[in-house]
């Protein structure tokens, strides 16, 4: 009998995840139904949105409830089939269970094209999640003209460094607020970025300040809290705020957490704020993927894995994002690329 190791969403936690929130279980495997497939786990994104489907909050999406297998989006190989648009061999992502094995008919998977000349895993790591998330919100959603400001939170993370690199291909001035000094200067020295604040040293109003000399005309936001506010602070007139994340917030067990205190420079700097999930997005995929492609390929979009190995490890690995411990994409390895 097949075998397969499977996350549980097993304790409702509030504020930081604890060890036992999750927990990983080992149980039978069925054989595939009529229609259906048995697919292998070779890589698990983790982001930052899995804390809010961990949440009591009212999200853009079914929640994970306590009892649940937890969700992620994976990358897996159709190793048995009675799917003909899943032929064994194939390559799949879509969301599903943090599993090593698993079966379903195929609902929310789509092939996953081969990519010449990228490694399988930063196919995976940019053009599944982190590069569509940068590229639609800072272009369809900041609309950036040549010469303006950009200002990305979280830059170092897996979203925020390529907004600022995209924003450089159009380009914009990129400035990124990171945790670290050596993030900044990987910022700055390796992604192209024009300057990097660490957030964690001194003030982050006047350290903005002193990066965006023309004040910011789109921000980026990822964090919120005190990046927001530095942002809507430094805010130009008829400028644009991008609200991708707001990690800051996820891990607080206070019910109402107070809004930015500059909020009145919505008004006052008369900016659009607008808001946005990629998963609205599936359609234009391809689109998104062949850009990104393309610019990876002739070097203008560069890119740091951070890979944890094991499905065991999961879980411990996702805290890493909300302490910011991780340096670039975090994925988890679940299982060996095919040849």
């Amino acid at each position: 009998m097949t075998m397969a190791r499977r996350w549980y969403y097993n304790r409702f936690t509030s504020g930081a995840l604890e060890d036992d929130t999750l927990v990983l279980r080992e149980e039978p495997l069925r054989d595939p139904g009529p229609g259906e497939m048995e697919l292998r786990s070779i890589h698990l994104s983790l982001d930052a949105t899995n804390r809010v489907w961990l949440s009591d909050w009212d999200i853009y999406m079914e929640p994970v409830r306590v009892g649940d297998p937890m969700r992620g989006f994976l990358m897996a190989e159709v190793v048995r089939s009675d799917n003909p648009a899943f032929p064994v061999g194939a390559l799949v992502t879509g969301m599903h269970t943090w599993s090593d094995r698993f079966i379903t008919d195929g609902t929310g998977f789509v092939p996953f094209p081969r990519f010449p000349g990228i490694p399988l895993d930063e196919a995976f790591g940019v053009l599944m999640i982190a590069g569509p998330t940068a590229l639609y919100g800072l272009m369809d959603v900041g609309r950036p003209k040549p010469g303006e400001t950009v200002v990305v939170s979280a830059a170092a993370g897996a979203v925020g460094a390529v907004v600022g690199q995209i924003a450089k291909i159009h380009g914009c001035r990129a400035v990124g607020i990171a945790g670290s000094a050596d993030k900044c200067r990987w910022l700055v020295e390796d992604l192209g970025f024009d300057a990097a604040v660490d957030y964690r040293d001194g003030d982050l109003v006047e350290g903005l300040r002193a990066a965006c000399p023309d004040g910011i005309d789109v921000l980026f936001e990822n964090v919120g809290g005190a990046c927001l506010d530095a942002g809507l602070t430094l805010m130009n007139d008829f400028g644009r705020v991008v609200v991708c994340g707001l990690i800051s917030t996820y891990n607080r067990t206070a019910e109402v957490v107070p809004g930015p205190t500059m909020f009145r420079n919505v008004i006052m700097r008369r900016l659009r704020v607008e808001g946005f999930v990629i998963l609205d997005h599936l359609d234009r995929y391809p689109e998104f993927q062949g850009k990104l492609a393309g610019w990876m390929r002739e070097g203008r979009i560069k890119h740091r894995l951070h890979v944890v190995d094991g499905l065991e490890n999961a879980a411990s690995a996702l805290t890493l994002l909300y302490s910011g411990g991780n340096t670039g994409k975090l994925m988890v390895r679940i299982g060996a690329e095919p040849a």
